[in-house]
């Protein structure tokens, strides 16, 4: 387990800040700040989630238990003026040991609208906010199998791995194939 940090918040306050797993020689710029996270000490525990991709400091944070993707984001300082955070689900719950990882917009290129390329015109799929027309576009998958996958997603508040997949029916060898080649997670 990584260090906790404990401190008082206030006169009387009895909560645990959670910090970034790994110290760093610059941890004093936290203090007198407002916006680490705080959990009651009968809160039930907490996650550890490696952030990385387009944010200002990627790593690996402790967040509460039941946190949010987009608390992730926001502990790793938010995305970067490249960072594609609509192709995330922002909303997801976080898991112990998930990765989030913030797409970036390749350089030189312009924001594209929403739906404006074909599927074969982009790169791998997020998993963590493909949506069912998105699957359905995948070789062996169809809309049935597409919302069983984004029922299985929400049902385990995100997915780490592709390999998750693995644990729906319908989907076997052939498809996790093609699942891997198009999909990110």
């Amino acid at each position: 387990m990584g260090a906790r940090a404990i401190g008082s918040q206030g006169s009387g306050g009895s909560g645990t800040a959670f910090g970034s797993s790994a110290p760093s020689a610059g941890s004093a710029s936290n203090s007198g700040s407002s916006d680490g996270f705080a959990v009651s000490q009968e809160g039930g525990g907490d996650v550890v989630v490696d952030v990385t991709g387009a944010v200002r400091s990627p790593g690996v944070y402790r967040l509460p238990s039941g946190a949010r993707v987009t608390d992730a984001v926001q502990r790793a300082g938010g995305g970067t003026g490249s960072a594609l955070l609509e192709q995330i689900n922002l909303a997801a719950r976080l898991g112990d040991g998930q990765q989030i990882v913030v797409p970036e917009r390749a350089k030189g290129t312009a924001p594209v609208a929403a739906g404006a390329a074909t599927a074969s015109d982009q790169g791998p799929i997020s998993l963590g906010s493909a949506s069912v027309e998105q699957l359905d576009t995948i070789e062996g998958i169809g809309p049935v199998t597409a919302q069983d996958i984004i029922d299985f997603r929400d049902q385990h508040g995100g997915l780490s791995s592709i390999e998750q997949l693995d644990q729906i029916s319908g989907i076997g060898p052939a498809t996790m194939g093609a699942l891997r080649k198009r999909l990110q997670p």
